[in-house]
């Protein structure tokens, strides 16, 4: 089992950035793909990015593309979301999600773990 504590979430105006972090208890952090998610007020969940175990695929949906950059570290047991040009339409709250045995997914059916989440703002 692992728990994911996200972090990095505020207040931003546009065009600002943060980076959010997700770090992951355990020592089996390798075995498990990383995504990101997000849901804003009276929308769905929505798939964000996510990485590969190894960190060598990463995957984004189009809204986010070129602005965002999902990365991991996995001697920190941590995944990391970094957020660029930021818009008032990127305000969400962001979980952090892991899938044993996986190789990242926008399905996040498949994502077996979940963080509490972090709220992101970001002010026209």
């Amino acid at each position: 089992q692992v728990q994911l504590v996200e972090s990095g979430g505020g207040l931003v105006q546009a065009g600002g950035s943060l980076r959010l972090s997700c770090a992951a208890s355990g020592r089996t952090f390798s075995r498990y793909a990383m995504g990101w998610f997000r849901r804003a007020p009276g929308k769905e969940r929505e798939f964000v990015a996510a990485i590969s175990r190894s960190g060598g695929d990463t995957y984004y949906a189009d809204s986010v593309k070129c602005r965002f950059t999902i990365s991991r570290d996995n001697a920190k047991n941590t995944v990391y979301l970094q957020m660029n040009s930021l818009k008032p339409e990127d305000t969400a709250v962001y979980y952090c999600a892991a899938d044993e045995g996986g190789y990242g997914s926008r399905r996040f059916q498949v994502y077996d773990y979940w963080g509490q989440g972090t709220q992101v703002t970001v002010s026209s």
